[in-house]
């Protein structure tokens, strides 16, 4: 007696040979794994390192090192650095920013900015130091502006260069997000420019301009090729202090030491990027 298989109605065949769905976490892996050996792995190690001694036992009391009165002078000249950067960059980033989403969102201004600002804003290290020395340097074509030299405002404003141009980048979804129907409800309403900016435009970019203001500052506190090309011979800030810990030829090595400095540099980065991401969750719920 022969058996005829039958299918209710709606259900698709069986496909012979049919192979087993990939779970989508499969692809993070490549990822989690790179963001394991680089990102996680020296951390970790730098803060195993900084609760020991030179000898490799547990000294936990080598963390009161960040309360050196020395130490203290370099974590200054970096919070200097990167507020006076990080805030001429986020204005005048702002202001930039603003200008180009004024114009067509499809025109070739806009596309050429943005393509400049992605470029220029990776545009740091000893590149831009090498430029600036050439144009303001002893030798340089302005060779009179000695106000280059002056720390922390000379080498902020060329902090600046690369600073402006992200500003460009991370600012710019915030002003695409100001939908043109409530500048013209407040026109409706009477209101003019500035009491419009007063109580909508401001209050609902200042979450987006403050994280990426913040976000600025961790770029600028990273930096350190632009400034070591800049001036290698005085530590005004701490990843010079740590350059000089780790390959100093005079009797200054102390990886420890380094170490420890670097740990403060990680505490304060966490806290920035954790106020930077508080920020961006409250900008982004009017984006949507």
């Amino acid at each position: 007696m022969a058996v005829v298989a039958t299918t209710e109605p709606g259900a698709r065949p069986a496909r012979a040979g049919r192979r087993a769905s990939i779970p989508g976490w499969v692809g993070t892996v490549p990822f989690l794994a790179y963001v394991g050996v680089f990102l996680l792995l020296p951390t970790g190690i730098v803060i195993v390192d900084a609760l020991k001694n030179p000898s490799g036992a547990w000294q936990f009391s080598s963390v009161t090192e960040l309360g050196n009165p020395l130490v203290r002078t370099y974590f200054i000249g970096s919070l200097k650095l990167c507020l006076i950067s990080s805030v001429i960059g986020a204005v005048f980033g702002a202001i930039l920013a603003y200008a180009v989403a004024s114009g067509n969102p499809d025109g070739v201004v806009r596309r050429l900015y943005l393509a400049a600002s992605g470029v220029l804003a990776q545009f740091g290290g000893i590149t831009l130091a090498f430029a600036f020395l050439t144009l303001l340097g002893p030798v340089g074509l302005l060779a009179h502006a000695s106000w280059f030299y002056d720390f922390p405002w000379g080498i902020a404003l060329i902090y600046a260069y690369f600073e402006i141009p992200l500003m460009v980048l991370v600012f710019m979804p915030a002003i695409d997000g100001l939908k043109v129907q409530w500048r013209e409800a407040s026109e409706n309403l009477g209101a003019s420019a500035w009491q419009y900016w007063r109580h909508v435009g401001g209050p609902l970019l200042a979450p987006a301009f403050i994280g990426s203001t913040l976000l600025l500052f961790a770029n600028a506190l990273s930096a350190f090729a632009t400034i070591e090309a800049w001036e290698s011979q005085i530590a005004y800030i701490v990843p010079q202090q740590i350059s000089i810990s780790l390959s100093s030829e005079v009797g200054l090595s102390n990886i420890n030491y380094a170490d420890v400095l670097a740990l403060g540099m990680m505490v304060m980065v966490a806290i920035i990027m954790t106020g930077y991401a508080l920020l961006q969750r409250r900008a982004s719920r009017w984006l949507r």
